[in-house]
């Protein structure tokens, strides 16, 4: 251990447990505090340790600390499957919200198709009306100018009357014979 200084005649004993593909690997580190080395340079010293001793060591810290990594690798395996379901649901719903979405710009579209519709239908309707009326209007157009030819005809043959009538009746010099 760095920078620490070991009270003479104790050990401390300095132990690393590192976990890689799912094998663990153990780190001993000894430091006696019997070296003159100074605090700056490390005080740990290399000890021969017993195998046994290093595998009951490793044992013993494996069985403390196995189970709650164990747990705790299923408790994320389990988030991580938990988060993937959400994801999907999430996508799901996004997928819903866009499709209701493009549902109101379709209903729109319809509101304004059936807007127009009825617009047209209107304008069909007006026309209906005025070619009834432009027909009636040109019925009585007509009526009324064989009324006026017929009544300026009854005025000619009036006044052909009357001028007929004027000849009769006017004067004639008697034919001398």
């Amino acid at each position: 251990m760095r920078g620490t200084e070991v009270p003479r005649g104790s050990f401390v004993l300095g132990v690393q447990l590192k976990a890689v593909d799912g094998e663990a690997i153990l780190s001993l580190c000894v430091d006696s505090g019997l070296s003159d080395t100074s605090p700056d340079e490390g005080l740990i010293e290399d000890l021969t340790i017993e195998d046994k001793a290093v595998e009951q060591l490793a044992e013993g810290l494996l069985s403390h600390y196995l189970p709650d990594l164990q747990r705790s690798k299923q408790a994320l395996q389990e988030l991580t499957q938990n988060q993937v379901v959400l994801l999907d649901t999430l996508e799901q719903e996004i997928s819903k919200f866009k499709e209701c979405h493009s549902m109101l710009d379709i209903n729109a579209l319809f509101a304004e198709a059936k807007h127009y519709h009825a617009k047209l239908v209107n304008i069909r309707k007006e026309m209906l009306m005025l070619h009834e009326k432009t027909s009636k209007l040109k019925k009585r157009a007509l009526k009324l100018q064989q009324k006026r030819q017929k009544e300026e005809l009854e005025r000619e043959q009036q006044r052909e009357k009357e001028f007929e009538r004027e000849k009769q009746l006017t004067a004639r010099p008697a034919k001398r014979m």
